[in-house]
């Protein structure tokens, strides 16, 4: 894990956000202090192997009730905390997979609905689940968008302590 890469990454999201006008948050940017993380955090990342996944179609719920469709591309499997969990990679046409999760920071610390990640397979066949990355969907700051909903396959049993928090409207807007 690289800290300050990590860092860099924040940086430049607040900057989309705040500047940028295709930033979710509409009004609420202008005084954007920026979004909130946990501390990167190197015991949540993690390499592991892909294990493929029976390519199923599945529909997604989204938060504006609609539905998109992903296919099953892998599974891995780590520990967090001592606890064995597994994740399910999402192909959704482009490159790498998409994990949306939910864990037990949900609705806590971090938004309810879940988090997602992007992850690129690495030249060995092996992926990179460094949860500092983890980020909200659009839809946490802007009703206007639809995102999908985790399915209960991607729901862990754990808190994962990492990336993005809950993001609060400041008041004024």
């Amino acid at each position: 894990m690289d800290a300050a890469q990590i860092l860099e990454f924040r940086r430049q999201k607040d900057s989309f956000f705040e500047r940028s006008p295709d930033s979710p948050l509409e009004d609420a940017r202008y005084g954007f202090a920026g979004l909130r993380y946990y501390e990167p955090n190197p015991d949540l990342v993690f390499i592991l192997p892909v294990q493929e996944a029976d390519g199923a179609t599945i529909r997604v719920q989204t938060s504006d009730a609609a539905e998109r469709e992903y296919h099953r591309a892998g599974t891995v499997e780590f520990s967090v905390s001592g606890e064995g969990v597994s994740l399910t990679l999402y192909s959704t046409g482009h490159p790498g997979y998409f994990v949306p999760f939910r864990d037990t920071t949900s609705g806590k610390a971090t938004y309810g609905a879940g988090r997602y990640l992007d992850i690129q397979p690495n030249d060995d066949g092996t992926v990179t689940i460094d949860f500092n990355y983890a980020y909200n969907p659009f839809c946490a700051y802007n009703d206007a968008y639809s995102c999908p909903l985790p399915p209960a396959e991607n729901w862990l049993n754990v808190p994962i302590e990492a990336g993005e928090l809950d993001w609060t409207q400041p008041s004024g807007f």
